[in-house]
């Protein structure tokens, strides 16, 4: 588990009210978003869904000074009951699938004004924590051929292309690279995993 007293960003697990901000991010981060609906699905129904989210701690990162059309949109459409916009909390989020003994990543985003932070990379060594603790021995995702920067995060924690599924997606029908690790239960991995964690957390200080 990771311990993130320290840290200016914690990762929690999704709940449906976080729904409304992570589709913000969606339709912004995605050219063929999921609904409301699918998440609402998936956090009520999938028993086989871990959802998860990243926000600022109390204390740690601040907003982009130059606020985002992201921002302003969540400004509109969110209000507290008192009727006063609140700023969404929420600067990322990912899942996986839980099948047999593999976690399927279904969905990472970070918010494009929040990129380049290491928060994705937080929220990926989130979920394979998560995905051993519920039983995972590898965990998987595709892809597209063209995302090489996410390809290079992926290698970064041992990832490997293993497969590619042509035509996978539906938006312009571009490939997808099948990736996965290596077993994240060994002894090698965790002491790999835990070189990299330190390294990142390092620079995720407050």
């Amino acid at each position: 588990m990771i311990d993130y007293s320290r840290l200016a960003f914690i990762v929690a697990s999704m709940t449906s009210q976080d729904i409304a901000a992570i589709m913000l991010i969606e339709e912004e981060a995605f050219s063929a978003p999921w609904s409301e609906r699918a998440y609402d699905y998936e956090l009520r129904y999938n028993e086989m869904a871990h959802y998860y989210v990243v926000r600022p701690a109390t204390g740690g990162a601040r907003p982009p000074a130059v606020a985002s059309p992201w921002w302003q949109r969540f400004f509109a459409r969110t209000k507290s009951p008192s009727g006063v916009a609140q700023v969404a909390p929420i600067v990322a989020y990912g899942g996986f699938w839980l099948m047999l003994d593999e976690a399927h990543i279904s969905t990472i985003a970070t918010d494009h004004m929040w990129r380049r932070r290491g928060i994705g990379e937080l929220l990926l060594i989130a979920m394979i924590d998560g995905a051993a603790e519920v039983g995972a021995h590898t965990v998987t995702l595709e892809v597209r051929v063209s995302n090489h920067a996410a390809q290079a995060l992926y290698r970064k924690y041992a990832f490997a292309v293993v497969g590619e599924r042509p035509h996978y997606y539906s938006d312009n029908g571009e490939d997808a690279y099948i990736m996965t690790t290596p077993v994240i239960t060994t002894a090698e991995y965790q002491r790999d995993l835990q070189a990299l964690k330190t390294k990142l957390f390092a620079r995720l200080m407050r």
